[in-house]
């Protein structure tokens, strides 16, 4: 995963869709699209789906998985698809990471920013007027970060839902939630370069490269060899059970001190929502701190503790039986993925080969301005959630 700067935005970038720009933009994307991701095709499916929702006129929410930096190219070419431009709620770290021209480009085709760890108003307001009154649908990915499984979603945000529910309450006209699958596959056989990158992790931790040893027993011996020592570094000792139970219990095990230091407590949350609970309680905190980045006194310890939250979200992309499951060179690949850029620290990882990409849409999801129940934001949560992950488990 991505490490991110800790702290508030510095300003917030509103939705400003231009549809020429996304329109004349399309070349470049294309290009990026190649350069950048090696992505050399994105399939569509379903799109009479979304193209029925556009043309009726509706307040459209699309929900799609969220396993790979392409995912926003994936999505722009469905939108050629229908055609329409699309809006995008991202995180303000994408615009931080541009500078002013790419700021202004970023705006024009359709992305605004959001503050995902803190309660962004303005972000949400927009978000809901967007359902109510514009012609171009929303795209918003529910899990939020990129977790590097294409094949399994990770819990919901449920933030994604109470937008929906609140734009149904006050809108004129139908709004409804497409729920979205993004798939990709290898055309080129990227093994050769997964075996490179496993030998220089295992020499990363000091170990001979296990060159005749089947890849899937790589990748488990070094998971378990970086776990184990984070166990020692954490814990004092090493876990007990198999792999999976190992990282739920360091994440579980982390995530409640921190939990106890800031007065919370919800273990019926999921680990995403504890995660962004505790990290906006840390980061109000802070905020109270004129050097937050102070190496003593009370900053340091807020900030070692939002350096360990986002180890807790790092373990939390292991599922631990992701590639045993299912030993295919898409999963080996979105698991080495993760150890460059957790491991090696690399800001992205390293392009594998030439991928093609499908997109399918599921039927809509009409959101009822009735619903007032304290469970309706769930019910949607859970119902999105299970719809993306069937139409992962067709593709």
């Amino acid at each position: 995963m991505n490490p991110y700067r800790n702290g508030p935005p510095p300003k917030w970038w509103a939705p400003k869709l231009n549809p020429s720009v996304v329109k004349w933009s399309r070349p470049f994307r294309d290009r990026m699209q190649w350069k950048r991701q090696r992505l050399k095709d994105v399939k569509v499916e379903g799109v009479e789906h979304l193209r029925d929702a556009y043309r009726d006129g509706c307040g459209i929410m699309i929900t799609p998985n969220h396993a790979s930096h392409a995912d926003p190219f994936a999505m722009y070419a469905a939108g050629d698809a229908v055609p329409c431009p699309l809006h995008f709620m991202a995180t303000w770290h994408v615009f931080t990471a541009q500078g002013r021209l790419g700021q202004w480009a970023l705006q024009r085709i359709g992305v605004f920013s959001v503050d995902r760890e803190g309660a962004d108003l303005q972000a949400f307001k927009a978000a809901v007027k967007i359902m109510q009154e514009s012609r171009y649908p929303l795209v918003i990915f529910p899990e939020g970060e990129i977790y590097h499984c294409n094949a399994r979603l990770t819990p919901f945000r449920e933030g994604t839902a109470t937008i929906a529910l609140t734009a149904a309450r006050r809108a004129k006209r139908r709004i409804v939630c497409i729920p979205t699958a993004i798939k990709y596959r290898y055309l080129d056989d990227p093994t050769d370069d997964l075996l490179t990158v496993m030998s220089k992790l295992e020499a990363h931790i000091h170990w001979r490269p296990k060159a005749s040893t089947p890849l899937p027993k790589r990748i488990y011996a070094f998971a378990e060899a970086v776990l184990t020592l984070k166990e020692i570094e954490y814990l004092g000792t090493i876990g007990h059970g198999d792999l999976p139970q190992r990282v739920k219990q360091l994440a579980d095990e982390i995530l409640t001190t921190i939990e106890q230091r800031h007065d919370y407590s919800k273990p019926t949350a999921t680990v995403p929502e504890r995660i962004k609970e505790v990290r906006s309680r840390i980061l109000e905190k802070l905020s109270d701190h004129p050097e937050i980045y102070a190496e003593t006194g009370p900053a340091k310890q807020l900030n070692e503790d939002l350096d360990d939250i986002f180890f807790v979200s790092q373990l939390f992309s292991y599922p631990g039986d992701y590639v045993s499951q299912d030993p295919s060179v898409e999963r080996m690949a979105e698991t080495i993925d993760k150890f460059e850029e957790d491991v090696l620290q690399l800001p992205t990882a390293q392009i594998r080969g030439v991928r093609t990409a499908s997109v399918s849409f599921g039927e809509p999801v009409e959101v009822e301005s009735s619903k007032r129940s304290k469970t309706a934001v769930a019910n949607l949560t859970q119902l999105l959630e299970s719809r993306v992950q069937g139409l992962l488990d067709s593709c």
